[in-house]
C-alpha cells in the first residue's frame, strides 16, 4: 500500500517550509522524511506530530492508495 503525502507537501509549501524544517520544528528524523518522499508508511505517532505541528487533521495530510496484497488480490484505496 502506498500513502500518498501529497497534502503534507503543500502544507510545507503553504507555509514556506523545506522538508529539513519538519526535522528541525516537528522532531521527527531525517530518515523519516525520506520514507514519506518515498510514498511508505510512517507511524501514526509521527502523523500525530505532524497533525500537531500543522493544526489539521490526517485526511489533510495523507492518502491511503490501493495496491496488491501480499496474496496479490487488489487492495482497495480508503
Amino acid at each position: 500500500m502506498k500513502v500518498n503525502y501529497d497534502g503534507l507537501w503543500k502544507k510545507l509549501i503553504d507555509n514556506k517550509m523545506k522538508k529539513k524544517d519538519l526535522v528541525e520544528n516537528v522532531g521527527i528524523s531525517s530518515n523519516i522524511v525520506a520514507r514519506m518522499g518515498k510514498e511508505e508508511p510512517v507511524s501514526l505517532e509521527t502523523i500525530a506530530k505532524l497533525c500537531d505541528y500543522f493544526s489539521c487533521s490526517i485526511d489533510e495530510l495523507i492518502i491511503l492508495e490501493g495496491g496488491e496484497d501480499n496474496n496479490g488480490r487488489i487492495e482497495q484505496e480508503y
